[in-house]
């Protein structure tokens, strides 16, 4: 028998699409310490103009005069501008340990590191938003956004029973993924909307819905439907969190929180544990959004429920001079990686 020398291995299908897999890996490996090797030079030179202001007495004359110097020899790169370097003394200023920038913030673009030093004001908070950015993976835009927004106070800030019914550290985690105020101004729609039309308007925008629950989150459905000793009940809307292996069950109200909403939502989600969740997942959690709630009430409205449930307020519309800052839906989505390393003067694009 003989053998077609044109013929292919019957394992090359497989051998090449692992391979592919394994170039792309390299290529972002490369990527990666590319990037990490920039962020640690502008460090060193932001140090080293740090160090002879201080020591030497150096002024701004000096750096205009070094900007020219760098520009020329290397008239490729445009990190060297004035600007640019002294965003790299105040870098080297707000972090002075090296061993912190090698193992944290340059993993981070530079254009992600001026957000970090510009528009936040503590070092606190800074390396709150280095940390997720990491994690998550988020783009210049995305981070922008957060920041915007004001993510590090309404983070894990629901009110929650999840202490009491969730064991640790699956307590913590589930808080710290829910929200207090969740901002819907992208749904387009009043202070006024009835619970129906947010409920609609929450679906034709699922991705901007998606941006705002967070990581993890994948839409299950809305007005599920579920029948029960013959009478029929409907879930506003259902998601999954594929990073707590949980349901996550919404109810939307359209007005201030009463305690007997918390009854409902607990039915609810005893409701999606005993006829959805399967054996592989973990308990369904609740969340009870509301136009307005008292923390107080909240806390004891939920001190009688049996199911871990979380209530939290929503927003329609921003403040202008918030809304007008944030990044359109459309940039964000477009930003699938973190931008090249090209152009390093960013902070020319830098939000005003």
């Amino acid at each position: 028998m003989t053998t077609d020398p044109l013929a292919l291995p019957e394992d090359y299908a497989n051998w090449l699409m692992d391979l592919k897999e394994r170039i792309r890996s390299s290529q972002q490996r490369a990527v990666l310490s590319v990037n990490r090797e920039l962020v640690l030079l502008y460090w060193q030179i932001g140090r080293d103009i740090l160090s002879r202001q201080q020591d030497q007495g150096w002024g701004t004359k000096v750096i205009d005069r070094l900007a020219k110097d760098l520009t020329g020899e290397f008239p490729n790169m445009k990190g060297f501008s004035r600007r640019n370097l002294l965003y790299m003394r105040r870098f080297a200023e707000e972090w002075p340990d090296r061993k912190f920038v090698q193992q944290t913030v340059a993993q981070l673009p530079w254009g992600q590191n001026l957000l970090l030093l510009t528009k936040l004001k503590t070092r606190k908070e800074r390396k709150w938003y280095a940390a997720k950015a990491i994690e998550h993976g988020w783009s210049r835009n995305v981070m922008w956004h957060h920041i915007s927004t004001h993510l590090h106070l309404r983070s894990g800030n629901a009110v929650t029973n999840f202490k009491e019914r969730l064991p640790p550290p699956d307590s913590e985690l589930a808080q710290q993924t829910l929200k207090d105020p969740y901002l819907f101004d992208f749904l387009g729609i009043s202070n006024e909307a009835l619970e129906r039309d947010i409920e609609n308007a929450m679906t034709r925008h699922v991705t901007k819905l998606l941006m705002e629950f967070g990581e993890g989150f994948a839409f299950a459905g809305r007005q599920v439907h579920l029948e029960i000793g013959d009478e029929d009940f409907y879930i506003d809307l259902l998601f999954y969190n594929y990073r707590l292996h949980r349901f996550l069950v919404v109810e939307l109200k359209g007005g201030a929180f009463n305690p007997e909403h918390a009854g409902q939502l607990n039915f609810y989600v005893t409701l999606v544990d005993e006829h959805i969740k399967s054996e592989e997942d973990k308990p369904t959690i609740g969340l009870l959004l509301c136009k307005q709630q008292h923390r107080i009430v909240a806390e004891y409205a939920l001190r009688g429920m049996t199911q871990p449930i979380g209530i939290a307020e929503y927003q329609l519309e921003l403040p202008e001079d918030l809304s007008r800052y944030l990044p359109s839906i459309e940039q964000i989505e477009k930003e699938l990686k973190d931008e090249g390393l090209g152009d390093t003067d960013v902070g020319k694009e830098l939000p005003k």
